[in-house]
C-alpha cells in the first residue's frame, strides 16, 4: 500500500496543524510506503513573494522531521524538484473538462477570501490530481474538505484511461478520518492563522507560557467557585496534551471550585511543553546540522523521481509523445 501526502508551506506550525493532520499523516509511515512533499508549487497560488517561500518550505521541512517524519521510513522530498508533475498536470488538463474545475469550491473560498483569481489557483485541482497519480498512490489521506479533489483526481485518472488505456493510470482512494482532532484556537474559535489565534508547536519557553497565561479566554469565575466545564477552551485544549486520568482530574477541580484559572493554565501549560519535548530535542538538533535537511530532501526527490519516471514515461508513450 502506498500512501502519498501533500502539506503546503504556509508559516509557523501549529498544533491545529499538527492534530488536524500532521500527526496522522506521519503515522502512515508505518503503515506501508509513505510519500510526503511538501507543495511549494501549490504556495505559491496564494504565496507569491520568493523569499517567503523558501523560507516557509525549509521551516516546514525541519518541522516535519522534529514531529517524527523518518527519512529512513518514508520518502520526503519537495514538490519542485520533480518537474514532471507540471508535464501530467499539463497532460491532464487536456481532459479536463471546465466545469469540472468551476465546480470546486476551493477556488471560489480563495477568491471570496481576497485572493487574486489566477490560473494556477483555477488549475490548482489539475496539479493536485498530477501529484496524486505521479507516484501510483494507492490512498491518499484528506480532509472532507479536500475531497471533493479527490474525486477530481479519479475523475481525470478515468478520462485518461478510457482514451489511452484502461490502468494507465493508478485509481487512488480517499482516507477520510471520522474522527479529526477538534482544536479550538486561544480566543475559543477554530484555530487558524488569519485568526491570530494559534498555539505554536515550537518556540521559545517563556513567551509560549505567556501567549498562554495571557491568551488564552476565561470567564470571570471567582477562584473560590466551580468553573464551567462546557465550552472550556483550556479544558478542550489540555485534553490534547494530558493523560486521560490528568484530564478527568482537571474536570473535577473545575467543578470542586476552589482552583483559579491561573494554576489552570499552568497546568496546560506544562503538559503542552512536555507533550513537544522530544520533537523539541530533535528540532534543536538538525539545527545543529544545517547540512541534514538538505541531504534529506535530496535523497528523497531521487527516489521521488525514480518513480514518477515510471508513470510518466508510460503516459507519455500512450498519449504519443514518445
Amino acid at each position: 500500500m502506498r500512501f502519498l501526502t501533500g502539506l503546503q508551506p504556509s508559516g509557523k506550525l501549529h498544533i491545529g496543524n499538527y492534530f488536524g493532520a500532521i500527526q496522522a499523516a506521519i503515522d502512515l509511515q508505518n503503515k506501508g510506503e509513505a510519500f510526503y512533499f511538501i507543495a511549494n508549487y501549490h504556495a505559491m497560488t496564494t504565496s507569491p513573494d520568493a523569499e517567503t517561500l523558501r523560507a516557509n518550505t525549509y521551516e516546514m521541512a525541519i518541522d516535519l522531521l522534529a514531529c517524527g517524519l523518518d527519512p529512513e521510513k518514508a520518502v520526503f522530498f519537495a514538490q519542485s524538484s520533480v518537474p514532471e508533475v507540471n508535464e501530467l498536470a499539463w497532460i491532464l488538463s487536456t481532459v479536463c473538462p471546465m466545469g469540472l474545475l468551476e465546480r470546486c469550491h476551493s477556488y471560489k473560498d480563495k477568491i471570496a477570501k481576497g485572493f487574486s483569481p489566477n490560473h494556477a489557483l483555477f488549475a490548482y485541482p489539475a496539479l493536485m490530481a498530477a501529484d496524486i497519480l505521479l507516484y501510483d498512490s494507492d490512498a491518499v489521506p484528506v480532509g472532507k474538505d479536500q475531497k471533493q479533489h479527490l474525486e477530481v483526481t479519479r475523475d481525470l485518472a478515468g478520462k485518461i484511461n478510457d482514451a489511452y488505456g484502461e490502468g494507465l493510470l493508478r485509481m487512488p482512494e480517499a482516507i477520510i478520518s471520522e474522527v479529526t482532532a477538534i482544536v479550538p484556537g486561544l480566543d475559543g474559535q477554530k484555530m487558524s492563522k488569519s485568526y491570530g489565534n494559534t498555539l505554536p508547536v515550537f518556540g521559545e519557553e517563556k513567551a509560549l507560557r505567556k501567549l498562554i497565561n495571557k491568551k488564552v479566554v476565561t470567564d470571570a469565575t471567582p477562584l473560590e467557585d466551580p468553573k464551567p466545564t462546557e465550552g472550556s477552551i483550556i479544558l478542550a485544549l489540555y485534553k490534547l496534551f494530558a493523560t486521560p486520568a490528568q484530564y478527568e482530574e482537571m474536570v473535577a477541580a473545575h467543578q470542586r471550585g476552589g482552583v483559579g484559572y491561573g494554576q489552570f493554565k499552568k497546568d496546560l501549560f506544562e503538559a503542552y511543553w512536555e507533550y513537544f519535548r522530544a520533537a523539541r530535542e530533535r528540532r534543536e538538533w538538525i539545527l545543529a546540522n544545517p547540512g541534514y535537511v538538505d541531504e534529506v530532501l535530496a535523497a528523497g526527490a531521487l527516489k521521488a523521481r525514480e518513480e514518477a519516471s515510471k508513470v510518466i514515461s508510460r503516459v507519455r508513450k500512450a498519449v504519443g509523445l514518445i
